[in-house]
């Protein structure tokens, strides 16, 4: 498998190992100290992001907007395990060609003068590259609510591949 894939497989895998023990009270519960979001709302943003490029990448047209923002995802720890579980095995299936297609690529940034100004090119290599970095960010949240709440986390969780290889040399 292509080290990007392995790398958002295993970043996938990272978030439905918490899924899997994770209390559902504790993954519903809002912090306000973290912009009174919860662990689930920010799995399922995640997760939504991913099925995007998935449903889009064949088509040639990736809309970050047109998401599901599905509730039971976001309140229910073993259904975002499973929808986890389905992104990273349609993950594995992407090929080498798969990943230079071309794409066009939509995300509202709130500041748009003409409709034909929302899309951008790129890749779905590169879309992967994004879905991996905005992952690791909303899981370093994600730890920090954890923390809050007692639940130990492998020392990894939410930190991005570029810094444990980092780490690694320096030791």
């Amino acid at each position: 498998m292509n080290g990007l894939l392995e790398d958002c497989y295993s970043i996938l895998n990272q978030g439905a190992s918490l899924l899997r023990r994770i209390p559902e009270e504790f993954y519903m519960r809002k912090h306000p100290d973290c912009f009174n979001s919860s662990i689930g709302g920010h799995i399922r943003h995640n997760l939504d992001h991913y099925w995007s490029l998935l449903r889009g990448y064949a088509g040639g047209e990736i809309d970050y907007d047109a998401r599901a923002r599905d509730t039971q995802v976001e309140t229910n720890p073993s259904t975002a395990a499973n929808a986890s579980d389905d992104i990273a095995k349609a993950l594995a299936a992407l090929t080498d060609v798969d990943l230079e297609r071309d794409v066009r690529v939509k995300m509202d940034t709130g500041s748009y003068a003409l409709p034909e100004d929302e899309w951008s090119r790129s890749t779905v290599r590169r879309e992967l590259q994004f879905l991996l970095s905005h992952t690791v960010h909303h899981y370093a949240l994600i730890a920090v609510m954890c923390k809050r709440l007692g639940i130990t986390l492998d020392k990894d969780f939410g930190v991005a591949p570029s810094t444990l290889k980092h780490n690694k040399t320096k030791v």
